[in-house]
């Protein structure tokens, strides 16, 4: 079955595309709405068709960079495959995206919640839909089998947290995320592994 794609649905995946380009070269913070339709090659009345502001087109960016990431992740796991590998999989996943767009991944981390209160339920959203990712990952028959008990939200939040607050460091001080591949395939063990 063929995906139809529209116009409209083309000059929106443009402006999205214009917005990560800008937030790569220049920052979420310096970016403009101007930045963000000269990348797209599109005009500001384009640009308002679609968002109302740039902080509602950085909304849509994350969304659909973290639902795809989602994807990703979930559909780099083998079920089938021992416990540890099934984790490191799906670390492995996380930080492979984080490589792929790691400007894109520091904004969300760093940018999104500067944006307060209007930010907070999608922030919130997002990390909630992480956290059932991770919940939904480690509850296959191959887990339970192998001691490893379903995780708490609050377990998956700690991990996720920890891993988000890692890869920006490691970004922001000048490294790449697969440079703290091992440790985050360690700790992620070390808190979801079956425990006496």
């Amino acid at each position: 079955m063929a995906v139809v794609t529209t116009v409209e649905d083309t000059f929106r995946q443009r402006l999205l595309d214009g917005l990560a380009a800008s937030i790569v070269q220049d920052g979420y913070r310096n970016t403009t709405v101007a930045d963000i339709v000269r990348r797209a090659r599109t005009s500001r009345r384009t640009f308002y068709e679609h968002f109302a502001s740039k902080e509602e087109c950085f909304s849509a960016l994350l969304t659909a960079a973290n639902a795809e990431m989602i994807r990703y992740i979930s559909a780099a796991v083998d079920p089938k495959a021992p416990w540890q590998d099934q984790i490191r999989q799906a670390v492995e996943a996380w930080i492979a995206c984080a490589e792929s767009t790691p400007a894109i991944m520091v904004s969300w981390i760093r940018d999104l919640p500067s944006l307060g209160a209007a930010a907070r339920q999608l922030q919130r959203d997002m990390m909630e839909a992480f956290v059932e990712m991770v919940q939904t990952l480690c509850d296959t028959d191959e887990l339970r089998a192998a001691g490893v008990r379903p995780v708490s939200r609050q377990e998956a939040v700690i991990l996720l947290g920890g891993l988000r607050e890692l890869i920006a460091t490691t970004v922001e001080d000048g490294g790449r995320p697969t440079d703290i591949a091992d440790v985050a395939v360690r700790s992620a063990i070390a808190l979801l592994g079956p425990h006496a």
